[in-house]
């Protein structure tokens, strides 16, 4: 028989705990697949327009057709190739217009984001690390990555958690668009020049100052690498 308190009232019962299940992980033959086409597309060994058939890549690979297929859905969702019903899965096609709308969201938030990390005092060591990386590069592969390393470790000790996925998550569609544009222009030397710059600003703890520097150093690279067509959220 359960017993009943003095108040007369059964004592409450407690409630149950409801855990939330963690994401699954990425099975980690698929990350490896992941990476490797990722790598390929962002340093232009995969063209825009190329076609990923799954059959050659798992070959490439040594892995079977299920890895492949769900690391090009991943990059689907990335925004780095597009799955077709009548084309298959290819490498997005890179033009002015995605250009603007990518570097549109780079301009109304990245700016920010170094302005509040900047704000905080948030260490800037990975930044001046990937600088000297891009800075040493012997290959455009090498120097796209540490560039792209740099630009992240500027914006991501913001502070804001959301903020800096929202970034993360356009920043293989920026390092697509520099590939191309690379391709056709390098401008390595005047980019590296504007990015010592902005981490000149930044560590001597000019918040607006970097974040306006970082401002004219994304808006200027698209209207270069297109010209005639500069993002909206730079347009005055």
């Amino acid at each position: 028989m359960t017993s009943v308190p003095a108040s007369g009232h059964p004592p409450a019962s407690s409630p149950v705990p409801v855990s939330t299940p963690a994401p699954a992980p990425i099975p980690s033959r698929t990350q490896f697949v992941l990476d490797a086409i990722r790598h390929r597309i962002l340093t232009g060994r995969l063209a825009p327009g190329q076609a990923l058939v799954e059959t050659e890549l798992a070959a490439l690979f040594g892995v079977s057709k299920t890895p492949v297929r769900e690391a090009l859905k991943t990059l689907a969702g990335t925004g780095l190739v597009v799955m077709s019903q009548y084309k298959g899965v290819t490498v997005r096609m890179v033009d002015a217009d995605m250009a603007r709308e990518v570097y549109d969201v780079r301009l109304l938030l990245e700016p920010e984001a170094l302005r509040r990390a900047v704000g905080r005092g948030a260490p800037l060591e990975a930044a001046r690390s990937a600088l000297r990386r891009a800075g040493e590069a012997t290959d455009t592969a090498e120097r796209s990555l540490a560039n792209r390393e740099f630009h992240r470790a500027l914006y991501h000790p913001c502070g804001n958690p959301l903020l800096a996925r929202m970034l993360d998550e356009v920043r293989d569609q920026a390092a697509l668009v520099s590939a191309v544009a690379w391709a056709a222009d390098p401008s390595w030397e005047r980019e590296a020049a504007e990015h010592r710059e902005i981490l000149r600003l930044a560590l001597d703890g000019d918040a607006d100052g970097a974040a306006g520097a970082l401002h004219a150093h994304i808006a200027s690279f698209v209207r270069r690498a297109f010209p005639g067509t500069g993002p909206a959220a730079g347009r005055e």
